[in-house]
Formats: C-alpha cells, sequence, structure tokens
C-alpha cells in the first residue's frame, strides 16, 4: 500500500514535467534528428499504462525514455501502419488487438503481452510486467517476420551448440578453467559466466526464473523476477515463455532501429575474425570500400529498401534479408527473417563446407558415424539432412537477382563460379589436415577421445574454423588479403606443414 501511494505522488509530481517532456520533445525536436525525423506527425495518445511507465523510468532510467522517443514506435500506431501500401509496410500482422490499434507501440504494449506464458511477468507498481520482450510478443505486429525467423538456425542457435555432443565438447575444450596435475593440463568444467561472455554471448542463454528478489532502487526497495543466465541478447536466446530469438540482437531496445540492423557493424558483433569473419573481410572489400565513403548520404530507413537510390553498395542486410527494390520500387527479392533463405551453401562453422540443412535444428543431424554433422570427417555428406540440387539452385538464383541489381549476369555467374571453385579447393585442404590428423590417432600420438583439446588438434581446427573459412568469405565477399596472407591461404599451407611436422616429432 505505501508503494502504491508512493507511486500515486509520484505521478502527481511528475505529470508537469511529462507534458513539458512532450512538448520539447516534438514541437521542438533536436537540431541531431534528421529531416525524416522532423516531417514525422505529432505523437499519437499513449495509452495510460505507458504514460506512468514513462513518468517514472524518464527519471531512473532516462536513456531507456529518450532511445524510445526517437523511435518510430513512440510516433506511429499499429492503425497508422495498416494504412500504408503493402509494400511499404514495417508491420507484417493484418489483425491487431483492438486495445493496440489506436497507442503508440510503447512500455506496457510490449511489457503486458501474453502475461500466462511469461515466468517473468511480475507485479511492478500496480500493473503486471514481463522482464523480457519476446519474439511471441513482437509477433503481434510482426508475425510473418517472427514465424520466418522461428525455423532459422538463429533461433536454434543455443540449442546447436547444447545439443550437438561435438560443438558441446569444443566450447568445453575452449572456454573451460585448466589446472596442471603431474605436468598434466586438466580441463575443469566451463562455468556459466564463461559460456555466457564467449559462444553463448551470440547463440543465447537460456533464461529462467528462480523465483523473486528484492533489489534497491530509486523507489526504494522493490521484488523483480530472479532471472538465469541473464542479461543476453543471443540469437538463439530460449526465453522464460519458452519462445526462441532475441529481436533485439539486430534491432537494439529501445529504438528498435532498422537502420542499425541494416548496417554491418550490427552483424559484427559476432561475424567477426578470426572464426565468422564476415565483417572484417567486408571492411576491406569493394563493397565496404563503397559504404564507408558514402554511408552518411544513404536513406538506411526507407522501405522497400531501393538499390541504387537509397544506397550504393550491399551490406549484410541487403544480400541475407532486406526486401530489396529497384528504384521504381519493383521487387527484387522480398524481406525474409530466416537468414538462411538466401544461402545454398554453408561455408563456416563446420569441417567441410556442404549445402544447407533442411532444419534449423542441426543437432538432429547424423553423419555416418553417428555424430552431429553434416559431414563424416572424410568429407561424405549427410544427404538425408541437407537440401538438394534443385532448392540449392533456387537459392543461388534468389542471391544473384541482389547481385544483378547492380552487376550484368556474366559478373554475377562468374562471381559464383569463382565461389564453388574456392569451396572445393579449401575442402581439399581440410581433408588434408584431417588425413594427418587421423593417421596420427591410429598411430596413438593423439587422443580421439576429445578432438579438441591437443596441439595437434587444435591446429586442425584452425585448420576449418580459421583458415578456410577466411578463404571462402574472402571468395564470396571479394576480401583479397583474407584470401592470401591473412588468415588465407598462407595459413592453410603453414598449418598443414606444422600438423605434418608435428606427427614426425612425435614419432621419434
Amino acid at each position: 500500500m505505501r508503494r502504491r501511494c508512493l507511486m500515486i505522488k509520484q505521478i502527481f509530481i511528475h505529470a508537469f514535467c511529462l507534458t513539458l517532456l512532450f512538448v520539447y520533445t516534438f514541437a521542438y525536436p533536436s537540431k541531431t534528428f534528421s529531416d525524416e525525423r522532423k516531417a514525422i506527425s505529432p505523437p499519437p495518445d499513449l495509452s495510460e499504462q505507458t504514460q506512468v511507465c514513462i513518468i517514472c523510468h524518464k527519471n531512473y532510467t532516462p536513456g531507456i525514455v529518450e532511445d524510445w522517443l526517437r523511435s518510430r514506435h513512440s510516433k506511429t500506431t499499429p492503425e497508422r501502419a495498416l494504412k500504408k501500401p503493402a509494400l511499404e509496410r514495417r508491420i507484417s500482422s493484418e489483425i491487431i488487438p483492438e486495445s493496440l490499434q489506436t497507442v503508440a507501440v510503447g512500455c506496457y504494449e510490449c511489457h503486458s503481452q501474453n502475461p500466462s506464458a511469461h515466468k517473468d511477468n511480475f507485479e511492478h507498481f500496480g500493473f503486471k510486467i514481463n522482464v523480457i520482450v519476446s519474439p511471441n510478443d513482437c509477433k503481434i505486429c510482426h508475425s510473418a517476420e517472427a514465424d520466418q525467423y522461428s525455423v532459422s538456425k538463429k533461433a536454434y542457435a543455443l540449442d546447436n551448440l547444447q545439443k550437438n555432443p561435438q560443438y558441446h565438447s569444443l566450447v568445453e575444450a575452449i572456454v573451460s578453467t585448466k589446472e596442471i596435475q603431474d605436468d598434466k593440463i586438466i580441463h575443469l568444467n566451463a562455468s556459466d559466466s564463461a559460456k555466457a561472455e564467449s559462444c553463448y554471448a551470440c547463440h543465447g542463454t537460456r533464461v529462467t526464473v528462480l523465483g523473486m528478489k528484492k533489489i534497491s532502487s530509486g523507489m526504494g526497495d522493490i521484488y523483480v523476477p530472479d532471472l538465469t543466465n541473464w542479461p543476453n541478447q543471443g540469437v538463439g536466446r530460449i526465453n522464460p515463455d519458452e519462445s526462441r530469438g532475441s529481436c533485439t540482437s539486430c534491432h537494439p531496445r529501445h529504438s528498435f532501429s532498422i537502420e542499425i540492423a541494416r548496417k554491418p557493424y550490427t552483424c559484427s558483433q559476432c561475424h567477426i575474425e578470426p572464426d565468422v569473419p564476415a565483417f572484417n573481410i567486408y571492411h576491406e572489400s569493394k563493397h565496404g570500400n563503397i559504404f564507408s565513403s558514402n554511408q552518411h548520404e544513404w536513406n538506411w530507413n526507407n522501405v522497400p529498401w531501393r538499390v541504387g537510390k537509397d544506397f550504393q553498395a550491399p551490406t549484410c542486410a541487403t544480400c541475407h534479408n532486406s526486401l530489396i527494390a529497384t528504384p521504381d520500387s519493383k521487387v527484387i527479392v522480398p524481406r525474409t527473417h530466416d537468414f538462411g533463405a538466401r544461402l545454398w551453401v554453408r561455408i563456416f562453422g563446420l569441417i567441410y563446407s556442404h549445402p544447407q540443412p533442411k532444419d534449423g535444428r542441426t543437432y538432429s543431424i547424423k553423419n555416418k558415424e553417428g555424430q552431429s554433422l553434416p559431414t563424416s570427417l572424410t568429407g561424405e555428406l549427410a544427404s538425408e539432412y541437407l537440401i538438394d540440387e534443385n532448392e540449392q539452385m533456387r537459392r543461388q538464383t534468389e542471391m544473384k537477382k541482389v547481385c544483378q541489381g547492380c552487376h550484368s549476369t556474366d559478373w554475377a555467374n562468374k562471381h559464383f563460379d569463382r565461389l564453388n571453385d574456392t569451396i572445393v579447393e579449401t575442402d581439399k585442404m581440410v581433408s588434408s589436415a584431417t588425413q594427418l590428423l587421423l593417421k596420427a590417432w591410429k598411430e596413438g600420438l593423439a587422443d580421439a577421445s576429445n578432438p579438441f583439446d591437443e596441439e595437434i588438434e587444435h591446429l586442425w581446427i584452425r585448420q576449418w574454423l580459421f583458415y578456410a573459412n577466411s578463404v571462402r568469405y574472402a571468395s564470396a565477399m571479394e576480401g583479397p588479403d583474407y584470401a592470401a596472407f591473412k588468415n588465407g591461404w598462407w595459413e592453410l599451407t603453414t598449418t598443414l606443414n606444422k600438423i605434418r611436422d608435428l606427427i614426425q616429432t612425435k614419432r621419434k
């Protein structure tokens, strides 16, 4: 009762301040706002619940409020969004609950959905609130995107680590604490903290609710859910409502900006060297050169995104998931939030390249040795679990459509022919290293029970996880130094020599 009275007092104290906040923000926009932001009409009505949220949070978490005030969510309603032509919409649901249609997408509208499914739902100053806004909550307005994402490899990124014995062993070998006992290195179990700040920071964690806990705040002591493995914004996070994913991985809260998601810096949070050098190679490439020089002139917010008019070179989003159109708004490729939908071959993270999996749950794959891998150690495909040639061709055609927005058909065809050659050649280099490792295991020079914990095995891992990946990415994105000397062919050759020399030394 005392907390409720305090809340009511705060409401009266800050009501006038809230009025001034809106007048200042929208009648006198900051000079740092873009012309597009200045042109947006005055804010729609806020729900009473969201107004109460803002009254307190503009004092206690002001950065969140200011970020949200700059967002599109604060300046429109689902009803207005649905009145746009279909091609220009950022909202894919055709039917929106009546209670949400005519109010801005505010604090309460996002943090109060599906309370019965949310184990993190709790009473917060008279309101029932979820700590985590999950993809199932965003799905109310963005149903197509949520459905597409839900079947993707990204949605299952955590399970694909934890439920795959080979991947799990690799994680444990990398991030576990080691002790020395009798001159031997002993691997301890990796801690939750070590995993959360490394592999699981990108792949996601399982967030569970232990109960309630008391914390001190500007409003006094309050009780909030006690969450495990939190905070986390990994792409495969399993949320307290059992949904998978984190929209804020790419659209960070509380602006949820399409501009941020379209820029390569967002992908660089996880897709960076040495194992996934996409951002580094993009930065070196001609496309990256144009982006770095001209990005300040591009229209990052237009939907559809028009090649040549809104942007002059692709980013990660252009090729992999954005709705791309011609300058006169004819669709080249539709939007997708299944980030493998335009990919026909998988070039990183595994020992050999291979056709894309049929299912996002890659832990269900079994090779001929019964391992959860898409190929055997000798490179034979687990074809039953991988897309066929027709589907590969269909996806490659979709990707070529993006390229042909700027390049000729012959240019695009020859680019992908070269990539195909590179994939074959790098797989051969991995195969050569694997043959040496298999020989070392057979001769007892290394222990095959854990393929990730000895020096010779570390060299073998580098061959496929770092160097073959780098050459393939460099071919796909045209980063020549990463194909040659920077984790490229030089390292592939040098590492093969090191593995051979180490075997010869161990034989003596």
